[in-house]
């Protein structure tokens, strides 16, 4: 297994070949003479997003025509691979990442090694998938804390699993990023970058949703402290008015832009960490094109301020 300092020099004895980690491949492209160069966003949703009956290549059609580059798929993915390349190739729409989503169930800080062993196996499909779709990274909830499972066990136990999904992330030069979710594990951003940091791995970093911080924290802050740990970046909008009023998960009942976060600052923080992801995906409640296309048009405004 390679830490972070031998698989740069390995990644740069292998340029011109096949295996260059695709990070290390951005880096390379928008660093002129050592200046950072700021690239245009592209803008994804989740594919579950998409509520009009058509087929599946009509799917990807209709949110190309409503501006989006991408669709983010859950994996092991319900299509098959086949399926899912002839749709990006009659669209133009990009597969830039796939969600796990055996990761809640079975997550990876689970004390059941049987329980552990599955989920290991089900990234590892995911990290093929998105491969073979063209994409480079699989989001992976990092553990779940409850009653039940401390949080030295959970820390333990999800380091160890990340550890052993290396080899995979590595047979396939994709990126494992770590979600910060409502799972009452890494609650700080300086928590979160010890974890990736300790994991030492260029290919393991961090899928930072933007929304679901403002429960106990700002996104800025987050952003500042992750830095180059960021691989990929979810909205969505989050009022804080609503989540005292109204209950805890009505704070997501809010349209992008006209809640409680200060885009400007957040976009500027982006800028700032020289954010090489290129990819927005959007992780709110969907609906048919009338919908979709509110939804694209307050993505735009958010990347406007980028």
């Amino acid at each position: 297994m390679m830490n972070r300092k031998n698989f740069l020099k390995s990644a740069a004895l292998l340029a011109g070949s096949t295996f260059v980690a695709p990070h290390l491949q951005a880096a390379a492209s928008v660093n002129v003479g050592g200046m950072p160069v700021a690239g245009k966003l592209k803008k994804a949703l989740g594919f579950d997003m998409i509520k009009e009956e058509l087929s599946l290549i009509d799917k990807f059609k209709l949110v190309k025509d409503l501006g989006f580059d991408g669709i983010e798929f859950n994996s092991p993915v319900a299509h098959t691979i086949k399926e899912l390349l002839q749709a990006k190739s009659a669209s133009g729409i990009e597969i830039p990442s796939l969600v796990n989503k055996d990761h809640w169930s079975k997550p990876l800080s689970d004390p059941d090694p049987a329980v552990r062993k599955f989920i290991i196996d089900s990234v590892s499909t995911s990290l093929q998938e998105v491969k073979e779709l063209g994409g480079d990274t699989v989001l992976v909830v990092p553990g779940v804390v409850n009653e039940k499972v401390s949080y030295k066990t959970a820390y333990a136990n999800a380091q160890d699993s990340v550890r052993k999904l290396i080899p995979a992330a590595e047979k396939t030069g994709m990126k494992i990023a770590l979600e910060n979710v409502w799972n009452n594990f890494l609650l700080s951003p300086l928590e979160a970058a010890r974890f990736v940091d300790e994991i030492n791995h260029p290919l393991v970093g961090w899928y930072f949703d933007i929304g679901n911080v403002l429960r106990y924290g700002w996104p800025e802050h987050w952003i500042e402290v992750l830095d180059k740990r960021i691989f990929k970046l979810h909205i969505k909008e989050f009022s804080r008015e609503k989540m005292n009023n109204e209950g805890l998960y009505k704070g997501f009942n809010v349209e992008l832009t006209e809640g409680d976060i200060n885009w400007a600052l957040v976009m500027k923080k982006v800028r700032e960490v020289q954010y090489k992801g290129q990819w927005i995906t959007s992780e709110i409640a969907g609906g048919d094109r009338t919908r979709l296309k509110t939804v694209a048009e307050q993505m735009d405004k958010i990347i406007s301020l980028y």
